[in-house]
């Protein structure tokens, strides 16, 4: 059963973007702006640390009560940012916005529970779903801030808790979703957990992470690009859509390329993806926007090609931890490098990156062929 897995999800990923988006206001008011990246940072780190406790819980429990054990969590890091919005130490803010990470991580490995309650056949589509269902928090939980804002203020709490409260209560919904999740250790489950021994899983996994690195590094450098560029917020508003829309909104589609052609054909792609659009976003003018897109749907097509190669619940949350950690250090150096030689080196970079992985990739499909 697919829509408590799909639910949860969206509603984590809600209450993550607008605790995200209120806590680095508050950081900024009450400390510095030059340290309001810091929480979600926090937030980052929580999301890395979480995937590996994600999949300790999944191996001592199941996997289902990993992902309720998460997502409580992630309601008691939301309790804190309340606190701390309504005059509390801010420390508790720090706190709170890395438990809410934990029940992130959560929400990002429950991908794999809808793989697990649906047949072989339709893994890959089951997956996709869940990674689509982040879209919809991702554009629903902004268009409750305002409203949540005069919901606080009605209360006579201060009008930024507001968000932090909606956090709450989406973290909360998502937690009560997840208790509909039912436990899947059927033989088919069981197999395709046996069956991951014979997969490529560390190429896989090392698509997955380069795939990430090359996204963020990019697009971590677009903000810079635009204003380097006289580009107005409304510019950049548009790019920075296009390119979402890239990372999730055709996720369906690559769930059927990979139940249809497999995983390693999809992987393929999005490495020639990734290429493509590393050199694409070295041009100006109108190739830069549809490049974005190539690249979020390249960054796609690597994520899902490489969890569908995955069968082992220990190895998926290292995985999901090492890509929300190279995501943190590929937003750190990125804008460094964009000063230093602009899209060219972070293309270099990229083509460093994932020309050796394309070639590990064509030769074991070759090998693969052979073998049959």
């Amino acid at each position: 059963m697919l829509l408590p897995v799909v639910l949860a999800a969206a509603l984590m990923n809600a209450a993550m973007v607008a605790a995200s988006a209120v806590s680095a206001i508050l950081i900024a008011d009450d400390l510095s702006p030059a340290l309001a990246g810091l929480p979600n940072t926090a937030g980052v780190l929580g999301t890395a640390a979480g995937a590996m406790l994600v999949g300790r819980w999944t191996a001592r429990l199941s996997r289902a009560q990993a992902l309720r054990t998460g997502y409580g969590v992630g309601v008691a890091g939301g309790a804190f940012t309340v606190l701390a919005a309504v005059g509390a130490p801010i420390a508790l803010l720090f706190v709170g916005m890395f438990l809410l990470g934990v029940g992130n991580a959560a929400s990002l490995l429950s991908r794999y529970a809808a793989a697990d309650a649906v047949p072989l056949a339709r893994r890959a589509r089951a997956m996709s779903t869940v990674v689509w269902a982040s879209t919809i928090g991702a554009a629903g939980g902004p268009f409750l801030m305002a409203p949540s804002q005069t919901f606080a203020s009605g209360f006579g709490l201060p009008a930024i808790a507001g968000p932090f409260l909606l956090a709450v209560a989406a973290v909360f919904s998502a937690l009560v979703a997840s208790t509909y999740i039912r436990r899947t250790d059927s033989a088919e489950v069981l197999q395709v957990r046996q069956d991951s021994s014979k997969r490529p899983v560390l190429l896989a996994a090392a698509v997955m992470v380069v795939g990430h690195v090359v996204m963020v590094s990019l697009t971590s450098a677009v903000p810079v690009h635009a204003h380097q560029h006289h580009e107005g917020l409304g510019v950049l508003g548009v790019m920075l859509s296009v390119h979402t829309l890239g990372m999730f909104a055709l996720s369906p589609l690559t769930g059927w390329l990979i139940d249809r052609y497999g995983a390693q054909v999809v992987i393929h792609a999005g490495l020639v993806g990734l290429l493509a659009s590393a050199v694409l976003v070295t041009q100006t003018g109108l190739v830069f926007t549809p490049a974005l897109f190539l690249l979020g749907y390249a960054w796609n097509l690597c994520y899902l090609g490489g969890s569908a190669q995955l069968g082992s619940a220990e190895l998926e949350s290292r995985v999901e931890s090492s890509i929300w950690t190279v995501a943190a250090l590929a937003t750190a150096t990125s804008p460094w490098l964009f000063t230093l030689g602009g899209f060219p080196i972070l293309a270099v970079v990229a083509i460093v990156l994932a020309v050796p992985l394309l070639v590990l990739v064509l030769r074991h499909r070759e090998r693969t062929a052979v073998a049959r």
